[in-house]
């Protein structure tokens, strides 16, 4: 059974690897350097209420992490952006994708929407995300870094 904790300074050891495998996947199609993962995991386990940083763990065994933010959208109201969702690959196929959005879906009941993003090469989270009745919107995300 799926259980779903808060992550904590001492969870590092653990996730960093499997960031590091996220961020060299196909769920990625864009380098990001090691500075930024290390300082995204800080602020994951800090009280920045923008970012949330979770251990995923199956019968007391951790199988993965999740990291989510909050932000408004003007068009719908609250929204949480599922940021990076990753399950060990001998974990994978067994419900646990499906296990943890109904936990987060239950967690935040005054959301309006939730957004990710997805790569058009990831076809099985894709496909999860089609189930759970995810949509592909009909314009392209633009960014400008600093």
């Amino acid at each position: 059974m799926l259980t779903v904790r808060a992550m904590t300074a001492q969870d590092e050891a653990y996730v960093m690897p499997l960031v590091e495998q996220f961020y060299h996947s196909e769920a990625v199609d864009h380098a990001v350097s090691m500075e930024i993962l290390q300082q995204t995991f800080a602020q994951a386990v800090s009280d920045n209420p923008l970012l949330e940083g979770f251990v995923l763990q199956d019968d007391g065994k951790s199988v993965g992490y999740a990291y989510i933010t909050h932000m408004y959208a003007a068009e719908a109201g609250p929204c949480v952006m599922i940021e990076e969702l990753m399950i060990e690959p001998g974990s994978q196929g067994r419900g646990l994708g499906h296990a943890f959005f109904a936990w987060l879906f239950a967690a935040y009941p005054g959301t309006a929407r939730f957004r990710l993003e997805v790569t058009r090469g990831n076809a099985r989270a894709r496909a999860l995300y089609e189930q759970l009745g995810f949509q592909t919107l009909g314009y392209d995300q633009m960014i400008r870094g600093r």
